[in-house]
């Protein structure tokens, strides 16, 4: 593997790791890098590996939060934690829509919506919607404090509202945490919703798209995503720690305007040089 084709993976794989978790939108990110530090692989191949890159930033999501992510405690003798389990299955009610939804809807929406007017659309009214939701929110006290007050029928919706990130441009991210505050989660239960809910979303959409591709890979092309991940993961462990701090003294409000901007560099380059 030639030194600048590693720089331009390590440059991806950090991209992975902080727009994974913030709520700003991968895709936009990567199809702005993309534009200027093209991968010299196949168009199938970079449409998997960016998506299977997350593999790293799932695992720094484990362990972060393994001891509230994992059920069991081996202590004196084994200790099996019953909230821990209502977290997950809650997760799983989460997580059943987009599963649905990314059988029939995934190959449709890459090929219709994955355009930059799309893209930069999307970042523009998740950005405004970012900011109008704070600014209503602003003097009201959320129905639901932590994660464990999340019932089911609010993890459904969030869901539900996951749906919207297939959209290129929404940010999976972005769509349930706007879906968890418009229902009254609080801004740390509806982020800390969000990780728990990454594992299998994302986990899901790897090995969704490594069967795509098929098991066929150059020696060139494993290390590569390895690399990737090993990027997304490192970078990752310090993003999903900043964020969790910052939402306990601030609001969304910030990533809003953030989007607008990014949706209007899309728009505008893509609209003078395109």
């Amino acid at each position: 593997m030639e030194f600048f084709e590693i720089i331009k993976v390590i440059i991806l794989g950090i991209v992975e790791g902080v727009t994974e978790w913030l709520p700003i939108s991968s895709t936009g990110h990567m199809l702005l890098i993309d534009e200027f530090l093209q991968l010299n692989m196949t168009e199938s191949f970079k449409e998997m590996f960016f998506v299977v890159i997350q593999f790293g930033a799932i695992l720094a999501v484990v362990v972060i939060f393994f001891k509230r992510m994992f059920p069991f405690h081996f202590r004196e003798k084994p200790v099996i934690q019953k909230d821990i389990f209502s977290i997950w299955f809650k997760v799983i009610v989460a997580f059943l829509p987009t599963a649905v939804a990314g059988v029939f809807l995934d190959d449709f929406l890459e090929a219709h919506f994955g355009t930059p007017t799309v893209i930069a659309a999307m970042l523009i009214l998740y950005g405004v919607l970012f900011i109008v939701i704070e600014k209503k929110n602003k003097n009201k006290t959320p129905a639901i404090q932590s994660l464990e007050a999340i019932d089911y029928r609010t993890a459904f919706l969030i869901g539900v509202f996951q749906i919207l990130s297939m959209v290129p441009g929404t940010s999976r991210s972005g769509a349930t945490i706007v879906g968890a505050l418009l229902i009254g989660v609080s801004r740390t239960a509806a982020a800390e919703f969000t990780f728990f809910l990454a594992v299998p979303t994302m986990l899901g959409a790897s090995v969704f798209k490594l069967l795509k591709f098929g098991f066929h890979f150059t020696g060139e092309e494993i290390w590569i995503l390895l690399l990737g991940m090993a990027v997304a993961f490192v970078v990752s462990l310090g993003v999903i720690r900043f964020l969790m701090n910052y939402v306990k003294k601030h609001d969304f409000s910030v990533f809003g305007w953030y989007r607008i901007v990014l949706g209007a560099v899309v728009l505008i380059y893509f609209g003078l040089v395109r």
